[in-house]
């Protein structure tokens, strides 16, 4: 499985943005510049995002690698964004399983 991460571009050089972690290929957001935040598969930018999304999205992956490794965690912080909302299914699995179904 593939996770897309945030990253914070700390200066651009024609399409590759530099971080802390990196380069990153900027083709796929040309509009992105020094200071702004990028979610990153794969090693290319696939979108800008804010930076409260950016937190967002690292702490739903500290809590996931928290998970993955049985590291003790407040995984109702690192969820946050679940605590106010049930977590829904796609459309078509949601379907299988009021059909009663097990495997879609």
């Amino acid at each position: 499985m593939c996770i897309a991460e945030p990253r914070l571009i700390l200066s651009v050089e024609g399409i590759v943005g530099h971080t802390a972690e990196g380069p990153v290929d900027l083709s796929l957001t040309p509009e992105a510049a020094a200071g702004d935040w990028v979610l990153v598969f794969l090693g290319a930018a696939r979108q800008r995002i804010e930076a409260e999304e950016a937190a967002r999205v690292a702490d739903a992956l500290a809590g996931l690698k928290a998970v993955m490794t049985g590291t003790p965690a407040d995984l109702d912080l690192l969820f946050a964004d679940l605590a106010d909302r049930e977590p829904s299914l796609p459309p078509h699995l949601e379907a299988a399983r009021a059909a009663g179904l097990r495997e879609a």
